[in-house]
């Protein structure tokens, strides 16, 4: 009888032991490339182990996910220690996308309850999550998303990014992909084909979590993402981990190629020389496609014959390259026909050279939203670039002192922008036109700061300079509060910031084109301001930059301004419209500032921020005496305007009104 409770001992020691053994397996493995039949890897949605040994999640399906976990559960906390383990993990992936530069739309490294993520959706929700759960507790998801597409949903920084998420699919924090070497940051195309080394670092002690790239065997240094968290109230006991991947109408092939992780250690570093060949399984599969082609060659091309002549008989439109890059929603054109009533011309708000404006009205079952439609004229000299530069700068941009582009259109030949309904019009119907009320000076002074602020953060805000290359009052649009907000990019220029901008074509609007640009062409910031200081002049003067049927010494109205400044007797050129009512510090400060931005030489100019705190009262305004230009800038501009009469019927078509008269000036 005593030999029973030795003999039960023994057995649970042995238990006690295999349990030990297995439960480190879980916690610790390395798969240098993935054996369909021996991988403890779960697979679901379009995930499939490819014959050479990698995780495809997804390939070229529009709109599908992927899903490939390790099967077993991990153990991230003890049954009496509530804090969470520390853990790291390492993985190679590649991402070929099915259009060169378009990703569509990347995957997330994901701790999860659940290895199946049966409510995840494709697109932007990466497999992971959907509508209805993002934020919630309950969902105790974990994930570093390694995204290709710029959702502003989600507020993403870009289409290139690294981002760590918490039961939501906007990132706590993210960064642009690039990795650090010899000290150096290096930028890195997520989706540029190639295999990338991640590795992901959690320290439970410090609630530290690093991120790292590198399209190398050696691990950084330095992370390109550290963020402080205590994952403790985001992950249960037990949790699986793995891999979640989805397209969307653009699609990629998300790879994994190798994978280690470990609980409580620092996790293998994958050695990218001995993982599957992920070229050589696109090699072969090239060699496969390329037999099956060629053997239905003959079958293809007539079917892609007729197919080309069935549409050119439906006259169907065909998605060109463009189409598929621009961000911003594309509407269906019946959509735009039911808002506005057919494009009908009781729902006309205005129109130019540019095309016409309508109101309308975007019906769904639980709201109703009153929209801008702008569509271009066939005889718009706005093309098709300019339609693409304003979809890609626009809409992309987010400021209270913007007009938001909802989306746009393209039916055959006619080019459609939808924006955000401005129930009060354009600033140029209350300044030029006899308008429906007079705008009083408080108002003018807020349209003006809101205007500077603007462009602040085009200028120097946003992730590139923007410089708009049309800012008059015709550009700035007023809310239901009169707020402003400036509109119209078709002409907008991008660069980096610190680039040197390139020669382009003179284009803007005359009276507010700055001199140096018939010279060199080049937009600037510069160029931007001194639009603007005519913006200011004519809000508080009430009259266009040139005005054609003013008398000769009024012709030029920064001309007019200067002389009437330089004799003391600047109130004079105040809107009469205002009926004296104003203030006169406000104003004199207004005047001030747009003539300092009309200076001549654009060195001189201040910057558009300098403006902003000019505005503001927080710096004192430099003195202007010495304006440069005030003989032979401005007298040559009168000169100018004069010799060639093009002002008079050229009206806002500055190509034309320059093309004869560039060599004056040195320009090309």
């Amino acid at each position: 009888m005593a030999k029973t409770p030795l003999h039960l001992l023994c057995i649970l020691i042995l238990l006690a032991s295999n349990s030990i053994q297995s439960h480190s397996l879980q916690d610790d493995f390395l798969f240098s490339g993935f054996n369909e039949a021996a991988t403890n890897i779960t697979l679901n949605g379009g995930a499939v182990i490819e014959h050479k040994g990698t995780i495809r999640l997804t390939n070229d399906t529009e709109r599908v996910l992927g899903h490939a976990f390790y099967s077993n559960p991990i153990q991230f906390k003890n049954k009496n220690n509530t804090k969470v383990f520390s853990f790291s993990t390492s993985f190679a992936f590649a991402i070929i996308p099915q259009y060169p530069k378009l990703g569509g739309h990347g995957f997330a490294f994901t701790i999860s309850p659940s290895n199946k993520l049966s409510n995840g959706y494709p697109s932007q929700y990466l497999g992971l999550l959907n509508p209805h759960d993002l934020g919630n507790f309950s969902n105790h998801l974990f994930a570093v998303e390694f995204d290709t597409v710029q959702d502003f949903e989600f507020n993403d920084i870009n289409d290139n990014h690294v981002g760590i998420n918490l039961n939501n699919m906007v990132s706590n924090k993210s960064v642009k992909a690039c990795f650090f070497t010899d000290g150096s940051v290096q930028d890195l195309n997520l989706k540029s084909g190639s295999v990338i080394q991640t590795w992901i670092d959690y320290n439970s002690s410090t609630n530290h979590l690093e991120v790292r790239l590198s399209p190398t065997s050696s691990k950084p240094s330095s992370p390109i993402l550290s963020y402080k968290l205590d994952l403790t109230p985001i992950l249960q006991e037990t949790m699986y981990i793995g891999f979640s991947s989805s397209t969307g109408l653009l699609s990629s092939s998300h790879y994994i190629l190798g994978w280690s992780f470990k609980i409580n250690g620092e996790s293998k570093t994958l050695s990218l020389k001995h993982l599957p060949s992920l070229s050589s399984h696109t090699n072969h599969s090239k060699k496969s496609l390329f037999l099956g082609l060629s053997v239905s060659f003959l079958i293809l091309l007539v079917l892609a014959v007729s197919l080309a002549f069935y549409i050119k008989m439906r006259n169907c439109d065909v998605i060109e390259a463009w189409e598929l890059e621009v961000g911003p929603h594309r509407f269906s054109y019946k959509e735009l026909k039911q808002a506005t009533k057919g494009f009908k011309e009781k729902n006309l708000l205005g129109f130019g050279g540019f095309g016409k404006v309508y109101k309308g009205v975007l019906v769904s079952p639980n709201s109703k939203t009153e929209i801008a439609v702008k569509q271009i004229s066939h005889e718009s000299k706005q093309g098709v670039q300019e339609f693409i530069s304003e979809i890609e700068t626009i809409g992309k941009l987010r400021h209270r002192n913007l007009v938001q582009l909802l989306g746009w259109c393209r039916k055959k030949n006619d080019l459609i922008l939808v924006y955000d309904y401005m129930e009060n019009g354009s600033l140029d119907k209350y300044i030029f036109e006899k308008p429906r009320r007079i705008l009083k000076w408080e108002e003018r002074f807020r349209i003006i700061k809101g205007v500077a602020c603007g462009l602040v953060y085009l200028h120097e805000e946003w992730e590139q300079t923007v410089i708009h290359r049309d800012v008059k009052a015709g550009n700035v649009l007023l809310d239901s509060d009169m707020n402003a907000k400036l509109g119209d990019f078709g002409l907008a220029k991008l660069y980096d910031h610190g680039e040197n901008p390139s020669t382009t074509r003179v284009v803007g609007t005359m009276g507010y084109l700055a001199p140096e640009l018939t010279r060199t062409g080049k937009p600037t910031t510069s160029s931007d301001v001194f639009a603007f200081g005519a913006l200011l002049l004519e809000v508080v003067c009430g009259r266009r930059p040139i005005e054609g049927k003013a008398l000769p010494e009024e012709l030029v109205l920064v001309d007019w301004v200067w002389d009437k400044w330089r004799v003391g007797e600047v109130m004079e050129v105040v809107d009469k419209k205002l009926g004296g009512v104003y203030d006169e510090v406000e104003v004199l400060l207004v005047v001030k500032v747009g003539l300092l931005c009309s200076d001549e030489l654009p060195q001189r100019r201040p910057t558009m921020r300098q403006v902003v705190r000019y505005l503001e009262g927080e710096v004192k305004l430099p003195e202007i005496d010495g304006f440069a230009g005030k003989k032979e800038g401005y007298s040559y501009r009168r000169e100018f305007f004069e010799r060639e009469n093009t002002w008079s019927s050229a009206g806002d078509d500055v190509e034309s009104a320059f093309a004869s008269s560039l060599q004056l000036s040195g320009g090309r």
